[in-house]
């Protein structure tokens, strides 16, 4: 059956295929410049004539399989060393020659616009660019893609990384690599498979959400009813949506025309273009089944995601659904428990005075209940947003944190690789005593580094800021709070009996509380009063092992 696609920009070719293959082919994933996962089995795989015998060589080895009634065949070639693999030869009736493969770590990067954020728009990409020569960082960018069924390849090719082909490659994917790869001395690949302003649902695919009854209530079924009326939808788009589109636009122009003949600015901005119902890159499902299902069985290393400002108005929902598409991801690999990092949201939009609720702090929430899920890490940005810009420009110590995971659970390196994280409290005479993991050395009054490249970083303050406690009658009131070894005791003469608290609990909350690492705390709080919505518990979160810092 021909896949129903649906592309932005380049259309993918060789998705659709006829049922007779005639050459051997092989996906866009697998290519010359790619690098191969080194320690895991490499699956090569790819397309020929159903019943036409493919003899794959790589590394010294040989692998042969036979097309099935689908012209669909795969080899496993046995783990292979970090280093140069040279070329790999392809053979049925044709032969193909795959050219300049490493086999080394290899990492999918993905999320929404945060992720797909260019390195030609990081805050010290004028000194970083020009430095940006890897010949053992490879580079592959897979095209932004909608499908409404799973796809079987994709449009993308790996490239060696150079100031020309990182420029337009994710900033946080290209310094996690590169500090990756400056640590560990071995080749890294990095696939880049992003889209701006999406929701977590968008990279689940639909049996994988439906494995949860809620989530397929919400996601699976809507999708499939949605399916179901996609005619309707589509001749209502052409009769009603796009007219009345069309009116606005005429309109806007008319009178930016006017505007500019009176020497002023147009007011607003010009109306966008509405997404027809069957390419809505919103729809659940839509970007696995373009941009993720292409990608499977490639061998990785694990993946980094940064992602959650499209779910924040559902952040209690997050708490099933993020771990899901981790699972989901995980089970479709088939290579087990990946390692899978992720960006806590940073901080963004006003800055309250007064102690709230925040839909972005039970986001950060349901992220940090995600690590619950075994080989997961957080990179805790809380320190290096911007206010006024939900794209923050501080690029490279978002990579950093990242890749301070990968170096500790990867590599096994010593290093301190997380901010401290909420594992308890005490009340004590008036006061409440917080309790962490992961202090890297000792609690300290930090600041953040410089988020623009002519910046000065900010100098630490006197005192620590961002901790609210409150009692019995649940009013929030800031407090006061003093390091004491490895814990914070927090107080307020406002609170006489204090029974919970609340730290960096804001949109954009003001907040210093660090490690001896210069690693950020995550926000928490102590609390059970919102509706629906229970606090992290010391256990949902990870306990640093016997001798980590």
């Amino acid at each position: 059956m021909l896949k129903k696609i649906l592309t932005t920009g380049v259309t993918c070719l060789g998705l659709v295929q006829a049922a007779a293959w005639a050459d051997v082919k092989l996906p866009a994933i697998i290519g010359s410049n790619m690098v191969v996962q080194a320690g895991k089995a490499v699956p090569v795989w790819g397309t020929a004539d159903a019943g036409e015998k493919v003899t794959v060589k790589l590394a010294g080895q040989t692998q042969s399989a036979t097309a099935d009634a689908a012209g669909k065949w795969m080899v496993k070639f046995e783990p292979v060393k970090p280093g140069d693999l040279g070329e790999m030869t392809v053979a049925g009736k044709n032969t193909l020659t795959v050219k300049n493969i490493l086999a080394g770590s290899v990492w999918v990067c993905s999320g929404q616009s945060n992720m797909q954020f260019g390195m030609n728009g990081a805050h010290n990409a004028a000194t970083e660019l020009p430095k940006a020569k890897y010949p053992k960082i490879r580079l592959f960018s897979v095209t932004r893609t909608i499908a409404l069924e799973p796809m079987t390849d994709c449009v993308g090719q790996w490239v060696e990384c150079t100031p020309e082909t990182a420029k337009g490659f994710s900033a946080v994917g290209y310094f996690f690599g590169r500090d990756l790869h400056q640590a560990s001395g071995q080749p890294v690949g990095l696939i880049h498979t992003s889209w701006g302003g999406t929701p977590a649902q968008s990279w689940a695919s639909l049996d994988g959400l439906d494995k949860d009854g809620e989530l397929k209530k919400v996601y699976g079924d809507s999708f499939r009813k949605t399916m179901e009326a996609m005619p309707q939808l589509k001749e209502k788009y052409v009769k009603e949506t796009l007219p009345k589109f069309e009116e606005q636009m005429k309109a806007w122009d008319e009178g930016a025309k006017k505007a500019k003949a009176e020497g002023k600015q147009p007011a607003g901005v010009a109306p966008r273009k509405p997404a027809a119902p069957d390419q809505n890159p919103g729809t659940p499902s839509v970007l696995y089944n373009g941009m993720i299902a292409p990608l499977l069985p490639y061998a990785i290393e694990g993946a980094i995601w940064y992602q959650g400002e499209s779910n924040a108005g559902a952040a209690v929902q997050y708490r099933t659904l993020f771990p899901r598409m981790i699972s989901d991801w995980r089970e479709k690999w088939g290579q087990g428990d990946f390692y899978f990092f992720f960006v806590q949201l940073a901080n963004y939009q006003k800055r309250n005075e007064a102690p709230g609720e925040s839909s972005w702090a039970m986001l950060r929430e349901a992220q940090t209940m995600t690590l619950k899920l075994p080989n997961t890490g957080m990179a805790v940005i809380i320190d290096i947003g911007e206010g006024a810009d939900i794209h923050p420009k501080n690029k490279s110590d978002v990579g950093r944190r990242l890749a301070l995971w990968a170096e500790k659970k990867v590599l096994g390196k010593d290093v301190v690789y997380s901010g401290p994280l909420y594992s308890g409290m005490k009340v004590e005479a008036g006061k409440v005593r917080v309790s962490f993991t992961d202090v890297g050395g000792g609690l300290i009054i930090g600041s953040a580094p410089a988020i623009r490249a002519d910046a000065v970083p900010a100098q630490p303050l006197a005192e620590l800021k961002g901790f609210a406690i409150a009692g019995e009658d649940k009013v929030w009131v800031w407090a006061d709070a003093k390091i004491d070894g490895n814990t914070v005791v927090v107080s307020s003469d406002k609170v006489a009996k204090p029974v919970a608290v609340r730290y960096a609990w804001a949109d954009n909350p003001e907040c210093n509380l660090y490690n001896r690492a210069g690693l950020p705390a995550s926000p928490f709080r102590t609390d059970n009063w919102m509706p629906g919505a229970a606090p992290v518990k010391p256990a949902a979160v990870p306990v640093a092992p016997a001798g980590a810092k």
